[in-house]
């Protein structure tokens, strides 16, 4: 080969090494942890963690190509919360998805740092979690779960479908601002609905299963289950204990009446946690918690178990019906 053609060759050839190069490096991988105050197998769990994977691979994200996902699970347990809250922190996520105030509480004392985006929390100028709804401020921003005026809903729904109800059990989560919050709320709102609210605190199934069993003894009651994760951990007893008793029940969310309960009203959670989603996206991409506004629900669902409605010698008004998302027969 002639020395000019050799030269040549080589020139061509280092002209491509850099793109073949680039085109070899692989994805920067991000990484992003989740913290949520359920059990890992817990089903509905899981189903919202579906929903929140399915809005990062909308947004472009695949785990295992250019992300990661770090996951702390929860069973109701402070310190628990306490632990896994340092330890994802600890990991120097990209960004952080909290699931409820049990995991928003003890993440806003571990990093003022990291970027948290929460979901199903509710009030959080209130508690302190963001300076103003419009520019959080901060690191932290999210969805809401609902205001707690909704609690005269759930009094208003108990009314329609059990007329003769005069007394509310209303299952609060001490552990947490929103909770107390909750029933304060309902509390303040029941007179006007000609009721009495009754508090059945969430603290261990036995406590729960003696206080409902005390309640029960008088007639015209009924039970409210505002959102919380200690109720998602109870939800199998709590409608357990409304069956045996005979206790008309209203819930924040559809699937405890998939699972037997009578009727729930409450936010669309799986379009929450789509929409978290999007936020981690834009987080990941270079925007500022501090300047992403905190967001309110949507979608709202109405959810009417009739099965169990005639179980409890219950006809659900036809205005109910026709307005109601789901029936389940």
């Amino acid at each position: 080969m002639r020395r000019r053609d050799f030269i040549s060759l080589i020139g061509s050839a280092a002209a491509t090494w850099p793109l073949a190069a680039g085109a070899q490096q692989p994805e920067q991988v991000r990484r992003i942890g989740v913290m949520a105050p359920y059990a890992e197998d817990d089903k509905d769990a899981q189903v919202r963690n579906a929903a929140f994977l399915q809005g990062l691979q909308e947004s472009g994200w695949t785990e295992g190509r250019n992300m990661r996902i770090d996951y702390r699970w929860g069973t109701g347990d402070v310190d628990l919360n306490r632990r896994n809250a340092a330890e994802l922190v600890s990991l120097t996520p990209d960004v952080i998805l909290a699931v409820g105030t049990p995991t928003l509480e003890p993440l806003q004392k571990a990093t003022r740092t990291v970027p948290i985006v929460f979901v199903l929390a509710p009030d959080p100028v209130g508690t302190g979690y963001v300076k103003s709804l419009a520019r959080p401020g901060g690191n932290i921003t999210g969805f809401t779960t609902f205001e707690y005026s909704i609690g005269a809903k759930w009094l208003e729904l108990l009314k329609q479908i059990a007329p003769n109800v005069t007394r509310a059990a209303v299952f609060r989560d001490t552990t947490t601002s929103a909770g107390v919050g909750q029933w304060g709320a309902i509390q303040t709102a029941a007179p006007s609905f000609g009721m009495e609210a009754v508090p059945v605190n969430l603290r261990d199934a036995g406590e729960i299963e003696h206080d409902i069993a005390v309640f029960a003894r008088t007639s015209n009651g009924a039970v409210i289950v505002p959102g919380s994760a200690a109720a998602v951990i109870h939800r199998d007893l709590i409608i357990t204990l409304a069956a045996r008793y005979k206790l008309p029940a209203v819930f924040y969310e559809r699937y405890f009446v998939t699972a037997g309960g009578l009727i729930s009203y409450g936010p669309d959670f799986l379009d929450l946690f789509r929409r978290a989603a999007g936020y981690v996206d834009r987080i990941l991409k270079g925007e500022n918690p501090a300047d992403l506004p905190v967001q309110a629900p949507t979608k709202y669902q109405l959810a009417i178990n009739v099965k169990t409605a005639k179980a409890l010698g219950l006809s659900v008004p036809d205005k109910l019906v026709a307005l109601a998302n789901e029936v389940i027969e």
